[in-house]
């Protein structure tokens, strides 16, 4: 199968929301029918108790309602449907972010300043979150690195920390200790600059959803979708590695990099296949969630069990 870069697919290819779900009823039916007629030939694989396809499948992207109406997003509730109710009245405008740290220009940038749409670029990312749930996304952003270098970095920046709005009025997760408020992340500079991470601030080629992290998250593709830090108002140049989030909950399950590995398992669950949302049989987990040939070298020499 020929798996073309995220780069190199147009937004023009992204399926339509509807064409989408026709295919899949379509595929669904074709299927069944083709299980009836093969009789007991066809014996999937088991693997970690889950049916596993063999056989590569197609990055179809997820339709619109599926990426709007299963979310992690602690901030407005922890079950996978609780954003999307939560989030509806949640303001995103105005909005600025805070740029501070170790680079030439810190200061408050208001959203207009920094997000132009004629430097906006089109993705089609695999997303695979630590609980062994994927997913397709046309995500519309802007690359970081094009974005950080305004800032001019200085050369003592070794990372990049990035912070989420903490406003337990407007986000009812916040007011419960599930987490240490706000949520944190970081990437090491050479990850921030890398061309395929992403500040998204749209999806479908329309405005990104409050469920989804609007007006601005962060996206890494190769790492675990926690990694993914949601309504940013700060960015911070930073010389040391930042403690984030949930590697303060559970440092034991939740470590700095969050590169995608099949071979390393979470403590409760395994990480060597993996459920895209509206598929029944699982599918093996690929190295870096499928973009070893963009991002291996960033890690060459590090022991990835020890690193995770």
């Amino acid at each position: 199968m020929l798996i073309r870069k995220p780069e190199d697919i147009p937004s023009s290819e992204i399926t339509p929301e509807r064409e989408y779900l026709n295919r899949r009823s379509f595929l669904k039916l074709a299927g069944g029918v083709g299980a009836i007629a093969a009789g007991g030939a066809l014996v999937p694989r088991l693997l970690h108790g889950a049916l596993v396809d063999d056989q590569p499948q197609a990055d179809t992207p997820n339709s619109w309602d599926q990426i709007t109406s299963y979310n992690n997003y602690y901030e407005f509730g922890t079950d996978k449907a609780d954003p999307k109710a939560n989030a509806q009245n949640f303001r995103t405008s105005p909005w600025s972010i805070e740029v501070g740290g170790l680079c030439n220009k810190p200061g408050h940038y208001h959203y207009e300043d920094l997000f132009k749409p004629a430097s906006r670029v089109d993705r089609v990312y695999r997303l695979r979150c630590v609980e062994a749930w994927s997913m397709v996304i046309p995500w519309n952003g802007y690359v970081l690195a094009d974005i950080l270098k305004r800032f001019e970095p200085q050369p003592g920046a070794k990372y990049v920390k990035f912070t989420t709005l903490y406003d337990p009025q407007q986000m009812p997760g916040q007011r419960r200790p599930v987490l240490q408020w706000p949520y944190v992340e970081g990437l090491r500079m050479d990850e921030a600059m890398h061309p395929l991470t992403l500040l998204v601030t749209g999806l479908y080629g329309k405005p990104l959803p409050n469920q989804d992290g609007a007006p601005v998250r962060l996206v890494v593709p190769w790492k675990y979708g926690f990694k993914g830090i949601k309504a940013i108002v700060k960015i911070e140049f930073v010389d040391q590695q930042p403690m984030t989030t949930w590697m303060i909950a559970a440092p034991d399950e939740y470590g700095f990099y969050a590169n995608v590995n099949p071979h390393v398992d979470h403590p409760r669950w395994t990480q060597a296949v993996e459920r895209r949302i509206g598929e029944f049989r699982r599918r093996p987990t690929l190295m870096f969630n499928g973009y070893a040939d963009q991002v291996a070298s960033l890690y060459t020499g590090m022991d990835l069990r020890k690193y995770f």
